[in-house]
This record gives C-alpha cells, sequence and structure tokens, in this order.
C-alpha cells in the first residue's frame, strides 16, 4: 500500500474479526528498538479517557480488544505485534489509531525497512505498509482501522511527530505526565512506612494541620516504570557458607530425570501464570493471544486405548475464545521421542488445540525443527510445534528482572527465584551442553587429515556449533541486558541446510568453524573463530580508523583505550586496498605506538584487535570442555577489549556507525 492509500478489510478476508497488526524493523548496526501504542478514538477524534491509550504501560484492554503482544527477533531484526479484536471492539469507538515511538530521544531515521503489516487470525498476511521519510521524528502514525458503511477499513498514514510518544497522544486528548519514574523493590516495599509513622505525629500536634491541597488530576506517564533487582544479592546474613538460603523451588533433593523434568514444568508453568510480563514474553513466541493465562502439569487425555498424559498445558483465554498448547519437556542431555511428540500434535488437532511446545537443553536451529514428526495436511484443523530452550527461558527471566523490569517486586522475586532453579547444578536446566557424537570423529579427522567434503559428521558438528553460538547470544545478551545476535553473512532467503553444508566443508578443507556476533549499541560485529587444527579459539573485533586527525595520534589513543587489557592482545592495522599491515601483541606496543604505522604510508582503515584461547578437548561444558573454553573467551574478549572501548569513548555518531575511535584532535 501506499501512503494515504485505504482498502477495506472485508474485501481482504472476506471478515473483520480478530486481526494482528506487526510492525517490523532492522538495523544496519544492530542496535535500535521501537513499541507499538493503540489509541482508540470517539467520533471526535479523541481518545473517550486515559483508558483508550495503549502502550507499554498500559498493554491490554479489559475486554480483550486491543493486547500489546511483545516483540519477537526477526532473520532481519525485530517484530512488535498488536492483537486487535476488532467484533470486541466498543461501538462507540469510531477509529483505532496503530503508532510507533522511540524511547530515549531516538528517531526513527536511525531505522530501516519500516513496515507495518496486518494479518488474520490464522497468521495469513492480508495487507503491508513500508514507511519511509521519518528522519527526526520520534514517534509515527502507520496506519488506522475506520469504521464506514458497517465494516472497517484500514489507511495508511505514515505521519511522523519530533515531540515521540508523549506529544503523540497529547494530539489525541491525552494528559501527558512525562517525567521520569523509576522504582526498585526495595523503595517499593518502603514506600508506605513514612505515611504510617506521619499519622500518630500529626495526631499528637498542638496545631491542627493545614488541609492539604486538592489532588491534581491524574495523568498518564509515558516515562517506563519498571521494577528490577541487582545482579549482586545484598551482603548474606549467614554465619557461614553452609547456610543455604531458603528457596521458593528447591531442587537439591531431585534424584531421577522423572522427576527434574516434573519440577522444571511445575516451576516454569506456574511462574509463566503468576508473572504476566514474563509469561506473555514467551507464549507470544508461539503464537498465542494475549489474555488471562491458566497452566496445568499432568493433565490425561484420551487417545486410542491408553491415555496420554503430556507434562503440561497452557490455556490462554481471550474474550471468550480459548488458545491451548501441550508442553512436553527433557531436562539434562535427554532427547525428545519423536513418537511421543507426534502423539501429542494428534491429540492435539482431535482437539481443537493450537500448539505443541516442547521444552528441552537443546536450541532449535533455523529450518531444522528439534524433532521430526508427521502432519496430516487433510486435517482442517492444524497445530503448530514450537520449541523452547531452557536458555531461552532462562534469557526472558533474566533480561526481565535485571534489565527491562516488571510490574512490582513480588513478580521481580518470582522470576529470581525461578532463575536461581533453571541455573541450579541438579535441575538439569542448563541448555545446550554437548557438541554430539560427531565432535571426537570429526576432531580426529582433521588432525589426521582423513576428513572429506560431505561427511554428514562435519554438518553434525557445524549444527551443533550454531546451536552452541546461539546459546552464547542468550546468555550475554542476558547478563548485558543487550540484544545479541548471531549474523548470518548468506543472502536472505538461502536454504539454512545448504548454508550448514558449505560451512561443513569449509571445516573440512581448513578445519575452522567461524562465528560473528553481533551486540546491540556496540559498533562492528565480534567475530568467533575456532581453528581445530591448531586448537586455538581466536576472538576478535575490527574498529574503524576516525574521518580526521592524524594516524600517530590515532595508534596512540587506541593503545591509552587498552590501558587495562590484558598484554597479549594482538593489535594490526588494516590498510586500504592491502588488507592487513603491521601488528603486533600490547606488550610490545605500549611502549611504540608508532610500530602500527603502515612503513610504506598506506592509508589506515581501522584495526583489528584479537585474543587468543586455547580450545578445550571434550565435547561437553566440563572444565576441559570446548563449550566452558568457547564460553570463556567470548566473556574474556568482551569484558577485556569491547567494554574498555565503550567506557572510554563518547556513542558513534551517524555519519560513522562502525567507529569506536575519537577524532584526533
Amino acid at each position: 500500500m501506499g501512503k494515504g492509500s485505504n482498502v477495506g478489510l472485508a474485501e481482504l478476508s472476506g471478515e473483520a474479526g480478530a486481526v494482528v497488526a506487526r510492525l517490523g524493523w532492522s538495523s544496519a548496526s544492530g542496535d535500535g528498538d521501537a513499541d507499538v501504542s493503540v489509541l482508540l478514538l470517539g467520533a471526535d477524534g479523541k481518545v473517550r479517557g486515559e483508558q483508550d491509550f495503549y502502550f507499554y504501560n498500559h498493554p491490554a484492554a479489559d475486554d480483550g480488544s486491543v493486547q500489546l503482544l511483545g516483540k519477537t527477533p526477526t532473520a532481519d531484526g525485530s517484530e512488535d505485534r498488536i492483537g486487535l479484536d476488532l467484533t470486541a471492539t466498543p461501538a462507540d469507538v469510531e477509529r483505532i489509531v496503530l503508532a510507533a515511538s522511540r524511547y530515549g530521544g531516538a528517531g526513527f531515521g536511525d531505522l530501516e525497512d519500516l513496515r507495518l503489516t496486518l494479518a488474520d487470525h490464522d497468521g495469513e498476511e492480508l495487507l503491508g505498509y513500508s514507511a519511509d521519510g521519518l528522519d527526526g521524528m520520534r514517534a509515527v502514525i502507520f496506519g488506522e482501522l475506520y469504521r464506514r458503511d458497517g465494516g472497517w477499513k484500514f489507511r495508511a498514514v505514515g505521519q511522523g511527530y519530533d515531540t515521540g510518544l508523549a506529544g503523540l497522544a497529547t494530539d489525541f486528548g491525552i494528559d501527558v505526565d512525562d517525567a521520569e519514574e523509576t522504582e526498585g523493590p526495595e523503595e517499593a516495599a518502603e514506600t508506605q512506612e513514612p505515611a504510617a509513622q506521619a499519622a500518630p505525629a500529626a495526631a499528637a500536634a498542638h496545631t491542627p494541620a493545614p488541609a492539604a491541597p486538592p489532588a491534581a488530576p491524574k495523568r498518564t506517564r509515558t516515562a517506563r516504570k519498571k521494577v528490577t533487582l541487582p545482579a549482586v544479592a545484598r551482603k548474606s546474613l549467614a554465619e557461614n557458607d553452609s547456610w543455604h538460603q531458603a528457596r521458593l523451588f528447591p531442587c537439591g533433593s531431585l534424584k531421577s530425570d522423572r522427576e527434574r523434568e516434573m519440577r522444571a514444568t511445575s516451576v516454569l508453568l506456574a511462574v509463566m501464570a503468576q508473572v504476566p510480563e514474563y509469561g506473555r514474553r514467551l507464549t507470544a513466541g508461539f503464537g498465542a493471544p494475549a489474555g488471562r493465562m491458566e497452566t496445568f502439569t499432568e493433565v490425561s487425555l484420551p487417545y486410542g486405548d491408553t491415555p496420554r498424559r503430556p507434562d503440561g498445558l497452557i490455556r490462554v483465554e481471550r474474550a471468550g475464545k480459548l488458545w491451548t498448547a501441550l508442553i512436553e519437556t527433557k531436562t539434562n542431555g535427554n532427547a525428545l521421542r519423536p513418537a511421543q511428540v507426534q502423539d501429542y500434535m494428534d491429540i492435539a488437532a482431535r482437539r481443537g488445540y493450537e500448539a505443541v511446545v516442547t521444552v528441552s537443553n537443546d536450541v532449535a536451529l533455523e529450518g531444522s525443527p528439534p524433532v521430526d514428526v508427521r502432519v496430516d495436511g487433510r486435517r482442517k484443523h492444524k497445530v503448530a510445534l514450537w520449541h523452547l530452550s531452557w536458555a531461552e527461558a532462562a534469557h526472558q527471566a533474566q533480561m526481565l528482572i535485571r534489565h527491562e523490569g516488571v510490574g512490582n517486586a513480588a513478580h521481580a522475586w518470582l522470576l529470581q527465584e525461578l532463575l536461581g532453579y533453571l541455573q541450579h547444578d541438579n535441575s538439569g536446566c542448563h541448555g545446550f551442553q554437548n557438541m554430539g557424537p560427531a565432535w571426537v570423529p570429526v576432531r580426529k579427522g582433521i588432525d589426521e587429515e582423513t576428513l572429506c567434503e560431505g561427511d554428514p559428521r562435519a554438518v553434525e558438528v557445524v549444527a551443533s556449533w550454531e546451536r552452541l553460538i546461539r546459546q552464547v547470544c542468550l546468555r550475554l545478551g542476558g547478563e548485558l541486558g543487550q540484544k545479541v545476535l548471531p549474523v548470518q553473512r548468506a543472502r536472505r532467503g538461502a536454504d539454512p541446510r545448504s548454508r550448514r553444508v558449505a560451512q561443513a566443508d569449509r571445516l573440512c578443507r581448513e578445519g575452522l568453524l567461524q562465528a560473528e556476533l553481533r551486540i546491540q549499541d556496540v559498533p562492528g560485529v565480534l567475530a568467533l573463530t575456532a581453528d581445530l587444527r591448531t586448537g586455538r579459539l581466536r576472538t576478535s573485533i575490527e574498529v574503524q580508523a576516525p574521518e580526521q586527525g592524524q594516524p600517530l595520534t590515532w595508534v596512540k589513543r587506541l593503545v591509552r583505550q587498552l590501558a587495562d587489557a590484558p598484554a597479549d592482545i594482538h593489535v594490526e592495522t588494516l590498510t586500504d586496498g592491502q588488507g592487513s599491515g603491521p601488528r603486533g601483541t600490547l606488550e610490545r606496543l605500549r611502549p611504540e605506538p608508532a610500530d602500527l604505522l603502515p612503513r610504506d604510508g598506506a592509508r589506515i582503515t581501522g584495526f583489528r584487535l584479537s585474543l587468543f584461547k586455547g580450545m578445550g578437548s571434550t565435547r561437553g561444558s566440563a572444565e576441559t570442555g570446548f563449550i566452558r573454553s568457547v564460553d570463556e573467551a567470548v566473556d574474556r574478549f568482551h569484558a577485556a577489549v569491547v567494554v574498555a572501548l565503550e567506557r572510554r569513548i563518547p556513542p558513534p555518531r551517524k555519519a560513522a556507525p562502525t567507529a569506536l575511535l575519537g577524532a584526533g584532535a
């Protein structure tokens, strides 16, 4: 659709019931975020009241007509979704405005591929609208739904606001209080103490207290309100380390995998039901609507002569309709059983359930489901199969309680207890921890130069490597509170299986496993290479040279930026048209930074900073394992190099999005 055009929904789908609006975007630098919002307008073009404004501090309508479904990552960026039940929309609402905003002063000009799509309740796309020319705009009306001749139509708008969400809301009759509001759990718990102490003091006073001024009318806050918990707990009151803190979800006594599966399922589903932000965050990825959620364990369902008992069940009610998913969990290294999952898919199809969700330590790969099942195409009712890794469950909990915040302190504490359970040594929910049976023979084949291209074992190792990298992204992103995503260099639309085969052939030829990570708000990408021939891991990042100043000033500043970094960091000069130039370790370069200058006067385009580490040999996550060594290599490089550079430089300019070094004087 073009800007200003309109179309009737009935013309597209034959009915105008429940629809999902999706706002998607991408960013060349990997950072950037936006939030959707909805305004319900009456015949006068204004909201009927504050309750008609739906955004991150007010995400859902009681009648189910509006539900902000949350963000999900996509192959090219991110997507924020809105669920709209037009049949539940109040009769006096004439227009539904679909908008988005950026928080913290950022504008939409920094985002690419801005697009709004509208899909029906089955997920089939009805229409799409791409917006551009939004430089400097901090809020945008992408489109609106409006009543016409007894039905609903959609209009593409594309109107920007440089005043942000507060300015947009004000235009439609919202009285906005845009002051910043933050609250930690201790402040939330202690808010009422001064009031309690003031009452007896006022009663004891000899003079009457002055009359309180009339209360100001309540205003809508567009500043985010959240409760988070510190990453480091307060000093314990225990006398010694043998005193174990009481936990809501203990797991020290678990002895069998069956016990672990039952306990993990119950803990996860209970917290999902009680902490709306967390439950919504997970179920949005399964295509579930936002609404009242209940969760169950060990549900007996008829199936032939023998009833089946899935580990759990999630049920969401929205506007009188039910969405149901069966849950099958595994812990430790136990694999999902295709026959068991197939039974649950058949049961879900027969009972009209929407999804089956598998939960295990495995990490799902693009284009490769964690378990193969047969889908009967003759069935009218389709059941979706989704997978959730325990690492993803822990990541989302950590993001909420450490960085993004939840509605109250009790919910934050529940998430902290869940996170403590998932990270306990005896929970069996530790994420991907084994490179698989092909790891040892592939390493041996590379050492002996007997591994040939086309060997399926090499493809298995590449798939395990991809799982490991995705888990590294989840873990690092949860610790930083930033989005960390793997970078895929293959062209858009390329078959994931073919890409892995090509990587496996390179592994056979060169003995290399390579990956790139893009960290939100960090210029450039963090590259990771595992050389199975030399047994070394290399982590690196490229730094763009400044546009101004002298090369000698650049190299001196770079060395000063890395003053506290390990002496064994390698620094390599990148030159125009020649690739690499002079190089050396920090230990050698600190007294003589000028050694990084090319002897032939070639133009410097940047610098590559690298750190090498010995690679673990075993396939597991033990101290000598390959997985542990990869985690340690990424953590050490990020702390020693990336953080050091970020701490000493201003944010990169828009004109030079990959520059880390400041310009010379």
